[in-house]
């Protein structure tokens, strides 16, 4: 809620013939149902009623970029099998705004407009294996022209099998964090979003030595 400014002139039906002498018009906006009125009120509303904050309407613009976890990319594909020893490249597969970014949109609410825009700042890897990897690129997709070359960018090698660990595979899991950067009504800010998540499941074995 806020102080309409300006005021409705003494012929607005809303001052119900009060005087301006006697209090003021405050404009109402309901943030979840969209839409404004105005009332009388005798004295200025507690600051908790007041309407919603740059930030909030921030947060109402992150809402419609429907942000989610990335599509994971990963070589050995995990209906195959990896070996001890040779590199295991991911990346995020098919990159897109909602699960990469960036993205913007911009939101109204309290008559203010506030324009956000996301964007993932890292990818956090847990492998299965007790190791974690971080990741500030989408990686590089792997190319079977590439051997058993390592990532550039974002990978692991595995020093042991998988056997041990339940259904005889790992789980590999890739967070995203994301930062938002917003401005509008004279301010800016900063919102992280953190915990997007994506699994899959991959078998890391032994390599078979044949000795004739």
């Amino acid at each position: 809620m806020s102080r309409a400014n300006p005021q409705p002139p003494p012929s607005d039906p809303v001052w119900a013939g009060r005087g301006a002498e006697t209090g003021a018009i405050y404009r109402c906006f309901n943030l979840a149902q969209d839409f404004e009125s105005f009332v009388w009120l005798a004295a200025p509303p507690d600051v908790a009623a007041q309407g919603p904050s740059p930030r909030e309407v921030a947060e109402r613009a992150v809402e419609q970029m429907n942000l989610r976890a990335i599509d994971i990319g990963i070589a050995p594909r995990p209906d195959g099998t990896g070996l001890v020893g040779v590199p295991v490249w991911l990346w995020v597969d098919d990159p897109r705004p909602s699960t990469f970014g960036p993205v913007t949109e911009s939101a109204s609410a309290g008559g203010i407009t506030i324009t956000a825009t996301a964007r993932v700042h890292r990818l956090t890897w847990d492998m299965g294996d007790g190791t974690t990897i971080e990741c500030t690129t989408a990686g590089t997709p792997y190319r079977e022209s590439f051997g058993f070359q390592p990532s550039p960018d974002c990978g692991h090698v595995y020093t042991s099998e998988s056997h041990n660990r339940p259904g005889g595979r790992y789980t590999v899991t890739a967070t995203s964090d994301w930062v938002v950067e917003w401005e509008g009504a004279g301010q800016e800010g900063t919102i992280t979003l953190d915990g997007l998540v994506a699994q899959v499941e991959l078998t890391v074995g032994e390599a078979q030595v044949l000795v004739s």
